[in-house]
């Protein structure tokens, strides 16, 4: 059957504005929240729409862009009517029926996608990750298509998002599960090579995403083994993105693990990936990760030039070309990250400073970033000798903590400030605060 040619939907791409793609998904994200829906809206679907590969939302999408958008239809957000699109097999957006498949293929479909949608709390997420990509067969396909390829995609983005609500502690060992079956897929080989393609990058994004659940719940061997497999995938690829991710990872795990120096390598080699990619902000990441590393070396000449690159890309914006998991680097993580060089150069009180800004400019719904920054500056008071505050800063943190936030990167920073604590225990608020953690 022919394929029908996809129209750039410009009246949506007018919408978006300045903002970049994934500044946009940010926008439908929050948006979904407000109305209680939930979307797993990124870059990349933001990108479908605008090029018209998406004709007509399907319904939990348009309640959130009617609701964007009040008193606007459909067609004034340039979509085509709902009963136009049905049917139409060589169109793929959600409106429009698949290609025809077997039956047992269509109910694996369907289990997927109820998989990696369902949301709830860490409890029910963690459990929701422990489907296979496969569904309840288990059966690899004797060769993987694009049905297989989006689902190892999905698994990515509902991976992120849950990591974002909720830590790693409940999601790490759910999570590999897929993995395990993404790199079966993968071995198994596509029929097209765009399909392999998209399995490959996949496959590399679900290493990455697991290795950072292994990371941020203190698995390192477990992450580095994650991420080794990443980078791996990237060099056999030639996907230089992945290869930039990978190594923003390695760097960022190098500097948690005490390998400074192996940090400040591991930030280089990335940003030689990204030097074509056209992402300024991929490349401040990557400044900063490096900064991180010369930061835990002693080295305050070589992270402070590190810091001005980084601050240099940061300034210059967001881009079409910014990949999509990069949207959480926007402000708030940015002076996180400052703020780490300063406490590992010994500058508490400028250290206090960024974390607090880091706090106060993330966006709340995200409770695991809001309860790390809040935990970082309580660290930071509590050394820049401000121990009441720094004992406030550790409330906060404890009142995020528990069945919606579990994190043992967390944690672990909670215990570093309570031993800096100890000393200042007969203060009311200290002692409060020593005796709830």
């Amino acid at each position: 059957m022919a394929a029908f040619p996809h129209s750039p939907n410009s009246t949506f791409r007018l919408l978006r504005g300045k903002q970049s793609p994934a500044e946009f998904a940010a926008q439908v994200r929050r948006a979904a929240r407000e109305i209680g829906e939930t979307v797993s809206c990124d870059a990349r679907y933001v990108g479908r729409v605008e090029s018209g590969e998406i004709r007509c939302p399907n319904y939990a999408y348009e309640r959130v862009f009617l609701h964007m958008f009040p008193g606007r239809t459909l067609a004034d957000l340039g979509f085509s009517p709902r009963e136009t699109v049905r049917g139409r097999s060589a169109q793929r957006g959600p409106c429009t029926a698949p290609t025809p498949r077997s039956p047992t293929s269509a109910k694996e479909s369907d289990v997927l996608r109820r998989a990696f949608m369902a949301g709830g709390s860490a409890t029910v997420a963690a459990a929701t990750l422990g489907l296979t990509l496969l569904g309840d067969s288990r059966r690899l396909p004797s060769r993987p298509g694009e049905t297989e390829a989006a689902a190892v995609e999905e698994a990515v983005r509902r991976i992120r998002l849950l990591d974002d609500r909720h830590g790693a502690d409940a999601l790490y060992r759910k999570a590999s599960e897929p993995l395990r079956t993404a790199y079966a897929l993968l071995d198994a080989g596509a029929a097209r090579q765009s399909t392999d393609d998209r399995l490959h990058s996949g496959a590399g994004e679900l290493a990455v995403s697991v290795g950072w659940l292994a990371h941020d719940s203190g698995r390192f061997d477990d992450a580095r083994s994650h991420y080794a497999e990443a980078l791996a995938t990237a060099r056999v690829a030639r996907d230089a993105h992945l290869e930039a991710h990978a190594f923003s990872n390695m760097s960022f795990l190098a500097r948690d693990c005490g390998r400074p120096r192996e940090a400040v390598r591991a930030a280089q080699a990335g940003s030689r990936a990204a030097a074509t990619l056209g992402s300024p902000r991929l490349l401040s990441l990557l400044a900063l990760r490096e900064a991180g590393g010369w930061a835990g070396l002693g080295d305050r000449k070589a992270c402070e030039e590190a810091l001005t690159r980084a601050h240099q890309e940061f300034s210059r914006g967001t881009a079409d070309a910014d990949p999509e998991w990069m949207s959480f680097f926007g402000e708030a993580e940015r002076e996180s990250l400052e703020a780490r060089c300063w406490a590992a150069l010994g500058e508490h009180a400028r250290a206090a400073r960024h974390a607090r800004r880091a706090a106060d400019l993330q966006d709340p719904h995200f409770a695991r970033n809001v309860a790390l920054y809040t935990a970082e500056l309580a660290g930071d008071l509590a050394r820049a000798n401000a121990p009441d505050e720094a004992a406030w800063a550790g409330g906060r943190v404890l009142d995020l903590l528990g069945e919606e936030v579990q994190s043992t990167r967390i944690r672990t920073i909670l215990a570093d400030t309570a031993g800096a604590l100890v000393p200042h225990q007969r203060s009311p608020r200290v002692g409060a605060f020593l005796s709830r953690l």
